[in-house]
This record gives C-alpha cells, sequence and structure tokens, in this order.
C-alpha cells in the first residue's frame, strides 16, 4: 500500500510538472535595466504574435524610439536598428496587422504593454510597434475634461477611475489601442527610459537598443507562482 501511494504522489508530481504555465511572460533587456511583462490570455493574437517576434529575435536591436514622460515609451520598429543618429522613426513595419483585441478589463493603467498602429479605420494593431504605459495619476475633474475633450463623449467607468487616480495611467487612450500585457517587475526601467533627454521628434538623444526574451516554461511557472502570493 505504502509503495503505491509513493507512486501516486510521483505521478501526481510528473503531472503537475508537465501542466504547461497559466500565464507567458517575456523580458526586456536595456542598458536602464530590466522588466518582466506577462501577456495577456485575453488577447491571444496579439500575444502569440509578440511571442513568435521574439523568439524569432525581431526585437533585439531595435531601439525605445519615440520617449514621453508621464506618457509612455515606444519600440519595436525595425527601422531602428543601426539608424542614423537624428533619424525620424516609426514608420517601420512587418507587413501585415493585428485586428483589435478591446476588453474591457484590460485598459491603460501604469505599466500594461500595448500596441501602436496607426490611424486605420478598423483600429487594427501594427504588426511589431509596441508601447509601454509610464502614466500619470488623475484627478476626477480631469477625468471629467478628458471625456468631455479627447474620449468623444465616452465614459471611463469607477473601476477604472480608481486606478487612474492612484496608480495612474492614459484613460485617453482606452478602447483606441489593444493593450495586451503589463510590467510584473521592473517597472523602473520604463521610468527611467521615459525621462531621457530626447529630440523634437521624441527619440532619445542617446540610443536604447533592447533585447527582448521569452521566458521557459519553468521561469513561467515561477513567476505564476509568484504572483498568485
Amino acid at each position: 500500500m505504502k509503495k503505491l501511494l509513493t507512486l501516486a504522489l510521483l505521478f501526481i508530481s510528473v503531472a503537475a510538472f508537465a501542466k504547461p504555465p497559466k500565464n507567458q511572460y517575456v523580458r526586456i533587456k536595456t542598458s536602464y535595466g530590466e522588466c518582466i511583462i506577462r501577456l495577456y490570455n485575453e488577447t491571444p493574437q496579439h500575444r502569440d504574435n509578440f511571442i513568435k517576434l521574439a523568439k524569432k529575435g525581431f526585437y533585439n536591436g531595435t531601439l525605445f524610439h519615440r520617449v514621453i514622460q508621464d506618457f509612455m515609451i515606444q519600440g519595436g520598429d525595425p527601422d531602428s536598428k543601426n539608424a542614423k543618429p537624428g533619424a525620424e522613426l516609426g514608420n517601420g513595419d512587418v507587413g501585415y496587422t493585428i485586428p483589435s483585441e478591446f476588453r474591457d478589463s484590460l485598459f491603460h493603467k501604469r505599466g500594461v504593454l500595448a500596441a501602436a498602429r496607426d490611424d486605420n479605420p478598423a483600429k487594427a494593431s501594427s504588426g511589431c510597434q509596441f508601447y509601454i504605459v509610464e502614466g500619470k495619476r488623475f484627478t476626477d475633474a480631469k477625468m471629467d475634461t478628458l471625456e468631455k475633450t479627447r474620449m468623444k463623449g465616452q465614459k471611463i467607468p469607477e473601476f477604472k477611475r480608481a486606478y487612474y487616480r492612484t496608480v495612474g495611467g492614459t484613460p485617453h487612450l482606452d478602447n483606441n489601442y489593444t493593450v495586451y500585457g503589463e510590467v510584473v517587475a521592473g517597472i523602473d526601467m520604463v521610468d527611467l527610459i521615459a525621462a531621457v533627454k530626447k529630440d523634437g521628434n521624441d527619440r532619445p538623444l542617446a540610443d536604447v537598443p533592447m533585447t527582448v526574451e521569452v521566458l521557459s516554461k519553468k521561469e513561467c511557472k515561477e513567476m505564476d507562482a509568484l504572483l498568485s502570493l
């Protein structure tokens, strides 16, 4: 009986180890530190596309080419690799877009990863360019003003307002750009990059290249466990 119990426990342990992690994570490294981002399962097309590009090494050597303090840092333009100093960036792409995956529960609070896009009517996302929100805190009065001026009457529900008052973010971008992940460690990297000196196109005067890697299954499980504490 004892032997059977030991074998049963071993089987359960092996099965648990073989089970995939609940979430997938990526690590972005720069000279200003690194951050770890959890990709949302609620936005599978954006999640899977980002992982595909990261595994290919697509993002390695690209720059954070547009940074605005209290707003966001943007990167992922393939044209930014080996770009000449002062060159205007932001038009590079991979030749396809991703359909928007708006979810009311996923919004532009501080630290989220979201997809850049051009001014297409379907609000489809760039196949590669992204931004990470630094954001700032908003009072209810300021959010009321945003609703009237920049959000065309769209209301900010209370559960979002609570975040924007305390954590901060960029509320006027909600339902316009797909949010598909969030920084779970290393938000300081975002703050440092957002504060660098830049030119008239918001490009940092000193290049900020990145490397992006997908965490292993073991690392993802460890992050799942850590975040569940």
